[in-house]
């Protein structure tokens, strides 16, 4: 009997190799990570890698564009029909459960850290900056509510990174009840 094995096309070659490379990059970072193993654990070659995205900073930059708009994405089906307040909480739980992804975590940790390189800067500025255009949009907030939305995600992302959301530390627990008080 004879096995036919279709071949991927080119742009789901791509995708493979973003999936493999958010986590790659995750892990170790624009310059700890190789294109080699990147090439090695999404089955393809080096050269068609770089075929496809031209330079190891071109891939790297990419794999933080999609994780960005991923996250926009996820934010945009939790606040479908919904405003104000009721589109505040919904997207918070929905980055919530996010935050249970510790690939997507690493490497949006990684891209801020990352932050001091002016092409990854502008990337990750412009990426942020959706999700807080879209935040704003939805919400209808004012500037110091959407502060402290964005500001209270960041401390979920540092407690994440530090597994403190459901192992939780005494000190982790006051300031996580701190943070889910009622606005007043």
């Amino acid at each position: 009997m004879q096995t036919t094995s279709t071949r991927k096309t080119a742009d789901e070659r791509r995708e493979d190799i973003l999936v493999v490379a958010m986590e790659e990059f995750g892990e170790h970072g624009l310059h700890g990570t190789s294109t080699d193993s990147i090439a090695q654990k999404a089955g393809v070659s080096q050269p068609y890698l770089f075929r496809l995205f031209g330079t190891k900073k071109e891939l790297y930059l990419e794999s933080v564009r999609r994780c960005l708009r991923q996250t926009l994405e996820v934010f945009q089906e939790a606040a479908a029909g919904k405003s104000g307040e009721e589109a505040l909480d919904a997207i918070g739980k929905a980055y919530g459960e996010l935050l249970k992804d510790r690939t997507r975590l690493q490497a949006q940790m990684q891209a801020y850290a990352a932050c001091g390189d002016e092409d990854v800067r502008e990337v990750v500025r412009a990426g942020y900056g959706e999700l807080v255009g879209f935040v704003e949009r939805v919400s209808g907030a004012e500037p110091k509510r959407i502060r402290d939305f964005f500001a209270f995600g960041m401390l979920l992302n540092v407690f994440a990174s530090m597994d403190l959301l459901d192992q939780k530390a005494p000190w982790a627990e006051r300031l996580l009840e701190a943070c889910f008080e009622p606005q007043r």
